[in-house]
């Protein structure tokens, strides 16, 4: 068994969900010297078979009661479909295992409420994927707002659009949201007291590739996401307007921070009734970010929770409202029918 320079044996893992993301799991943990990768599970033998000849130690298995059963498992890593995430998380911390659950942590806010619950109670670990609260740039632009670099924030506007992955079990909200709900409620500190959303399922009718999604946050802070899998080309871009200052997060660019020293300002009337704004156009300053993985960050926090009990910044109270944020703009999509003399009106 590998063993830390600090003398503590790694975190003995099983992943189970060898899909889009379980593989990135394991050849992270794989590499981690916190944690040590024991067994993987899914249910296609074919794609346990592509792990076993990467990583030759690493057991596997089509049952995830094996993983639940086995005395060398101290915790399991869950990237399977969202609808699975509450009965697998709750089974594992039952069992007595840590857990580690990828985005969003539930299907629910009544299941992730539950799993907090549960892990309260068993006195386990349980973690959500939220993996940009672990990059790097996140966290430049975190330190920007709390710092007050860039004075009261007026707005955030998001896009994270892309020409694929369609799911066929969720919507585009419960696919991408969590990642820009999870970094809004991280930057800002706050849940969002009013949230509006529109959405429409362009491809397959009943699961709807484009959302756009308002918020308003009790600071008076307005936000507006942007999410798609249609769109010609992939975007990541973020705009954070403040009243000192204003940033642009790019997660995919060579410079995924941009400070602009740019704003206006209402200047005392010099008499009544004169109301003039000046803009300021200053410099745009792009600052050094050192390369990290942030999967790699994110679960090493994960094994030093487990070995230190110290909570992880990614909490399970955190992962649960994300899910209320995306629940509730889930809920926000009511039709509105139009009336009859509207619908006459537009066929004229």
């Amino acid at each position: 068994m590998r063993r830390r320079a600090g003398g503590d044996a790694p975190v003995r893992i099983g992943v189970v969900g060898l899909g889009y993301w379980g593989p990135n799991l394991v050849r992270v943990l794989h590499e981690l010297s916190e944690a040590e990768v024991v067994v993987v599970c899914d249910a296609d033998a074919s794609k346990l078979d592509v792990v076993v000849s990467r990583y030759s130690r690493v057991r596997a298995t089509v049952h995830y009661d094996d993983l639940l059963k086995s005395p060398d498992v101290e915790a399991i890593a869950i990237a399977t479909p969202i609808s699975t995430h509450a009965p697998l998380a709750s089974a594992a911390l039952r069992a007595g295992k840590h857990a580690f659950v990828e985005k969003p942590l539930a299907a629910s806010v009544s299941e992730a409420e539950d799993l907090l619950s549960l892990a309260r109670r068993t006195g386990r670990l349980l973690m959500p994927g939220h993996t940009f609260l672990y990059s790097p740039a996140v966290n430049t632009v975190a330190d920007l707002i709390r710092g007050g670099d860039l004075g009261e924030i007026y707005f955030v506007s998001t896009s994270r659009v892309n020409l694929g992955l369609h799911q066929s079990d969720v919507s585009v909200i419960w696919d991408l949201a969590p990642h820009d709900f999870s970094i809004l409620l991280y930057w800002l500190g706050e849940l969002p007291e009013e949230i509006s959303a529109a959405a429409r399922g362009c491809v397959l009718p009943s699961v709807p590739d484009v959302a756009f999604m308002s918020m308003r946050f009790p600071s008076g802070t307005l936000a507006h996401v942007e999410l798609s899998w249609l769109a010609p080309t992939k975007l990541r871009r973020t705009v954070v307007a403040g009243s000192k200052k204003m940033v642009v997060y790019e997660d995919t660019s060579p410079e995924p921070v941009r400070i602009f020293d740019s704003g206006v300002a209402l200047p005392e009337p010099e008499t009544f009734g004169e109301y003039k704004l000046t803009y300021r156009t200053g410099d745009i300053i792009a600052p050094a970010i050192l390369p990290a993985e942030p999967l790699a960050l994110e679960l090493a926090d994960f094994c030093r929770a487990i070995r230190g009990g110290a909570e992880p910044r990614s909490s399970a109270a955190f992962g649960v409202d994300v899910v209320r944020m995306v629940q509730a703009a889930h809920d926000a999509l009511v039709p509105i029918r139009a009336a009859p003399a509207a619908a006459s009106m537009r066929a004229q």
